[in-house]
C-alpha cells in the first residue's frame, strides 16, 4: 500500500478522527440504520454518504428536513451513540494513518478535529491506541461551526501554534476537505490509501 506523503514546508498536522484515523464510518452507518428504522426512515448508505461529517444533532435535522419529520435531535442522537458506543470496541486503527502519526510524534506538532461529540473522541482515539499521540483535540463540543466552515482546523492550528498555510490536514470527508481548504491548509484525503468499505463490513456483521 501506497504510503501517504508529508508535503515540503509543513509544520503542524491535523488529524479528523471517524474515517481517517480510526475505522468508525460503517459502525456509525448502522448505528444510525438502526436507530432511524425505529422512527420509519430508510437510512441508506447513500444517505449516510450524503450527510457525512454533519454532526451528531445537526444530522438529525437534516433527516427532519429531508423526511418532513419532527424528530428531537438529542433524543434520536443520543440513541444512535448509545448503538455506537456498544460496537466501539470491534472498531480498528487505520494502518496508513497510524504510521504517519508514529513517524512524526515528537517531530512536529499534531492534533485532532473532528465533528464527533469530545468524549467519544476521546474514547475512540483510546480503542484505537493513538489516545497517546495527541494533547491537542477539537470536537463539536468546542466549535459553533461545523465542518465546511474551518473552524475546527483553524481552533487546532492556534493551539499547535502553527500557521495555517503551515497545516496538513488528513481528511476523509468532502466537508473536511473543503474546510481544510477554507482554511488555507493543504489538505489530503486519506481514502485514497486505505480502503474498508461498508459493504465489506456488512457482509461480516
Amino acid at each position: 500500500m501506497q504510503e501517504i506523503p508529508v508535503h515540503e514546508n509543513i509544520e503542524g498536522l491535523i488529524f479528523d478522527l471517524d474515517g481517517t484515523i480510526a475505522n468508525t464510518m460503517p459502525a456509525h452507518f448502522i448505528a444510525w440504520r438502526d436507530t432511524c428504522k425505529k422512527y420509519g426512515i430508510d437510512f441508506t448508505k447513500e444517505l449516510f454518504s450524503q450527510l457525512a461529517g454533519i454532526p451528531l444533532y445537526g444530522t438529525v435535522e437534516k433527516l427532519n428536513e429531508i423526511f418532513g419529520t419532527s424528530i428531537d435531535p438529542v433524543k434520536m442522537g443520543e440513541e444512535k451513540e448509545d448503538i455506537f458506543k456498544a460496537s466501539l470496541g470491534q472498531v480498528k486503527v487505520i494502518e496508513p494513518v497510524a504510521r504517519i502519526i508514529k513517524k512524526y510524534h515528537g517531530i512536529l506538532p499534531m492534533s485532532v478535529g473532528t465533528g464527533g461529540q469530545r468524549e467519544i473522541a476521546k474514547e475512540t482515539l483510546r480503542v484505537v491506541g493513538m489516545d497517546k499521540y495527541f494533547n491537542i483535540l477539537i470536537s463539536a463540543d468546542d466549535i459553533k461551526n461545523p465542518k465546511p466552515n474551518p473552524e475546527t482546523f483553524l481552533k487546532c492550528a492556534m493551539l499547535m501554534g502553527v500557521l495555517p498555510e503551515k497545516c496538513q490536514v488528513f481528511e476523509d470527508g468532502i466537508l473536511g476537505i473543503n474546510a481544510a481548504k477554507e482554511a488555507g491548509m493543504k489538505p489530503v484525503d486519506v481514502t485514497n490509501y486505505y480502503q474498508v468499505t461498508i459493504g465489506q463490513y456488512l457482509d461480516n456483521h
